[in-house]
């Protein structure tokens, strides 16, 4: 490893604003009272990457907790250490792997859910790793409220056109599907967040894809 993700994965041992695996446990079903002192609804970004669209959500939003969650922690600490800097104390970051969300969230307590760019795993073979497969779809629906959403955004035309079709196998409620966000009607100030990729691909003028659907 590196000496600057060792320096970073050190570093963020000392922030505030993120917990490492079995220490986020002990929020299960308190996150909000307990991690956050207050009752705001509480939203996740999956697979947050450097935490660029969950800190700009916290910043639009300060009346809403989120936190975002990565497993790597070198990338995480980019985004906890602006959030720190930045004052911005509604957000925070769990390093664990997605697989056990269930190990640190409890039914019914998240509001929403973010998808923003996963990787979008495109061998057949690691169908179950996609963050959309009918296993992940089963955790979202445990840990997410009644009418709570989930959204997803991605440059993967592959990875939008499997969701879509597992929101009709599964009969979920779709609220919004493009496979243009910027020349349609859903692009408003929340979906303009763009991180680094999404910059990168605007400027190979890739599609940007977009789905909201909720249980």
């Amino acid at each position: 490893m590196g000496k600057d993700k060792l320096r970073r994965f050190a570093e963020i041992d000392t922030f505030s604003n993120v917990l490492q695996l079995d220490a986020g446990k002990e929020f299960k079903g308190k996150w909000s009272s307990g991690f956050f002192k207050n009752d705001n609804p509480l939203v996740l970004e999956l697979a947050c990457g450097k935490g660029e669209y969950t800190v700009n959500l916290a910043t639009m939003f300060r009346d809403k907790n989120f936190i975002g969650i990565d497993y790597k922690g070198n990338r995480i600490w980019r985004g906890a250490k602006t959030a720190l800097e930045e004052e911005v104390n509604n957000v925070g970051f769990l390093r664990i792997q997605i697989e056990t969300l269930l190990d640190y969230f409890a039914e019914g307590e998240v509001d929403e859910i973010w998808i923003t760019f996963p990787d979008p795993q495109p061998q057949i073979s690691r169908e179950r790793k996609r963050l959309t497969s009918s296993r992940f779809l089963d955790m979202y629906k445990l840990v997410v409220r009644s009418g709570g959403f989930i959204n997803l955004k991605t440059d993967n035309d592959d990875l939008h056109a499997y969701t879509a079709e597992k929101i009709e196998e599964t009969g979920l409620n779709l609220h919004a599907k493009t496979e243009d966000l910027y020349h349609s009607e859903f692009a408003n100030e929340v979906l303009s967040i763009k991180t680094y990729y999404e910059k990168k691909y605007l400027k190979d003028n890739k599609n940007i894809n977009y789905l909201k659907f909720s249980f």
